[in-house]
């Protein structure tokens, strides 16, 4: 039998509890779930222009090229937002995280604003990959959260202080 503290036992890359390259557990399950984010939406691009040329030709490659932007857009940001701002106090990351969300919400509202009224692309296409885009995302994030090992406490972190009423 191994012993899973022995540095020479090697590890699988793709185990987001593992976190190889001295980064924190919480920084590679956000890197882990914006590598399988980026990818999703690289097949979802292809699936989609390909879908979307079947039923609605150029229009619904269009459709779903715009599709893919948005739910990247919408999906990426936060992601890339926690992970650059992980190591900030939890009211930072809480403002950075507020503050990408409202400009990405207003980032979707004017893009579908601007494009409403053309007729270069496929609204359903649009709103199917858009939707499978960033329903997938969601899933994605939440298995990158729910399969790492995230400890309660940090190793060498401060100790807690003593409660008041001496509990």
């Amino acid at each position: 039998m191994t012993d899973p503290t022995d540095p020479t036992v090697p590890t699988d890359p793709t185990d987001a509890t593992d976190p190889t390259d001295g980064s924190s557990v919480v920084e590679h399950v956000f890197r882990t779930s914006l590598r399988h984010t980026i990818w999703f939406l690289g097949v979802l691009t292809v699936v989609g222009v390909g879908l979307g040329w079947i039923f609605a030709g150029s229009e619904g490659v269009w459709g779903a090229l715009i599709g893919v932007g948005l739910a990247l857009v919408f999906s990426g940001t936060t992601v890339v937002a926690m992970l650059r701002t992980v190591h900030s106090s939890p009211s930072t990351m809480a403002a950075v995280v507020m503050g990408t969300w409202l400009a990405k919400v207003l980032v979707v509202i004017v893009v579908l604003a601007l494009i409403r009224d053309l007729d270069f692309y496929s609204k359903p296409a649009l709103a199917g990959v858009l939707l499978v885009g960033v329903l997938g995302s969601a899933y994605l994030d939440y298995r990158a959260v729910y399969s790492a090992r995230l400890p309660y406490v940090e190793p060498g972190g401060a100790p807690s202080t003593p409660d008041p009423d001496g509990q």
